[in-house]
Formats: structure tokens, C-alpha cells, sequence
């Protein structure tokens, strides 16, 4: 597979979060830099990026709320822009339309929440027989406690996303090594 075959999914990357009781700016900083990484390079090499929003009827997933647009202060120039109102992207977005048409055989996922959006649209694409590399360390969380009254860190979450995804859904990778995967046989776009 190559650049001309894989499309990057920037999942849910908008200000609806920022609105988020459980928000840390502090925490969202290294996620910053690994994303936009991520799409920076993707972008040079001609990968077909899309970006997803989240759109809820209420709240600041709302359309009305005006937040749902691009966090700052991560930059894009998708391809094209889908909205979501389900965990997975692929469902009811035109998404999955999009990746057939362009002939899309492996897809990257990045984007917020780990453990939810992220992982859901990489169990899917997974079994609509996507081959997808899951970026972990360009994907953000959030701490959560359970019934029984635990709290699950944002590490501790992502440790098992990854555990759970690895091998049998995605290939859990790096930003460097996602990028390196996708061009290596044609170097990007242009070679189409």
C-alpha cells in the first residue's frame, strides 16, 4: 500500500471539548505537537486527510454552540470534511462513500477520544477490511472513574485501547512510522 491508497482520519479534533468539564489544557500540549505532526506530513505527502466532527443536537457538540470547529491550535487543509453523529465515523457521515470512491485500502486514525470515537471508527474500518494503523500518541483522552468508583488515568486508557486494538484491529504505531508505512512504496500523490 502507499500514500495514494491511505487516507488519515482526523476524528472529533474540534472546541467542543475544550467546553468539557474534564478538559486540562496542560494535558491536550504534547497531543498538540504529535497531531499536528501527524497531519503535516501527511499533508506533504499526499495523503487524502478527512476531518470528522461530532455533531450532537444539544450542548457544545451542537452546531448552534460554535464550537464545533477546528481545535486551536492544530491547522488542517482536509480533502474533505464529514459529520458524524455517531461513535464511528463511518456510519451515516459519507465517509465510507468517500474512502471507496478514492480507492482507500488502509486508513490512519488519530483524533479524540481514544478509547471512544478513535477506537470505535477503527474497530469498523477493521472489519469493512481497512487495514488501519492506529496513532496513539496522536489521539487524546481523558481520565474517567468506573462503577466501582476507580479512576482509569488517560495513560492507563490509552495502555488499553492499544491492548485491545493491537493485532487484531490495527496496528497500534507512531506518527513517523504511520507516515513511513504510507509512502513507502510511491511516495505520495504525486507518483499517481
Amino acid at each position: 500500500m502507499s500514500a495514494r491508497d491511505t487516507a488519515l482520519l482526523v476524528v472529533d479534533v474540534q472546541e467542543s471539548f475544550r467546553q468539557r468539564p474534564y478538559w486540562r489544557e496542560e494535558e491536550a500540549q504534547p497531543f498538540f505537537g504529535r497531531i499536528q505532526s501527524l497531519i503535516d506530513g501527511a499533508q506533504a505527502a499526499g495523503i487524502a486527510t478527512a476531518q470528522i466532527f461530532h455533531v450532537d443536537p444539544d450542548g457544545p457538540f451542537s452546531k448552534e454552540s460554535g464550537h464545533v470547529r477546528l481545535l486551536s491550535p492544530v491547522r488542517i487543509t482536509p480533502d474533505a470534511v464529514f459529520e458524524k453523529t455517531r461513535h464511528s465515523a463511518l456510519v451515516g457521515s459519507g465517509l465510507d462513500i468517500w474512502l471507496v470512491a478514492r480507492g482507500i485500502r488502509r486508513i490512519i486514525v488519530c483524533g479524540i477520544r481514544t478509547e471512544q470515537c478513535c477506537e470505535t471508527t477503527t474497530r469498523h474500518a477493521s472489519d469493512l477490511g481497512y487495514e488501519v494503523d492506529y496513532v496513539t500518541e496522536a489521539t487524546l483522552t481523558f481520565a474517567m472513574t468506573d462503577a466501582a468508583g476507580r479512576t482509569w488515568s488517560a495513560d492507563e486508557i490509552r495502555a488499553r485501547t492499544e491492548l485491545v486494538l493491537a493485532g487484531r484491529f490495527a496496528t497500534i504505531t507512531s506518527v513517523e512510522t504511520a507516515l513511513a508505512r504510507a509512502v513507502a512504496d510511491h511516495g505520495g500523490r504525486e507518483a499517481a
